[in-house]
């Protein structure tokens, strides 16, 4: 999964919570309760890979820079 890939898929699940969320803000009863819990994790997940990414782009830069 490149990087785009990844933006694209965290805005699709940080849109899927806040539709959950606003179910679940309105009283309805979510049709799947650990739904929230799940998608706030793969969010972690995948943000947890981007910023690992990125660290490992600016040690690489620091060891050229030597």
């Amino acid at each position: 999964m490149n990087i785009e890939e990844r933006q694209k898929k965290l805005k699709e699940l940080r849109n899927d919570l806040m539709h959950e969320r606003g179910v679940a803000a309105m009283g309805g009863a979510p049709a799947s309760p650990g739904r929230i819990r799940a998608i706030r994790s793969n969010i972690s997940r995948l943000l947890t890979i981007i910023r690992e990414e990125e660290t490992k782009e600016k040690e690489a830069v620091k060891e050229d820079k030597k």
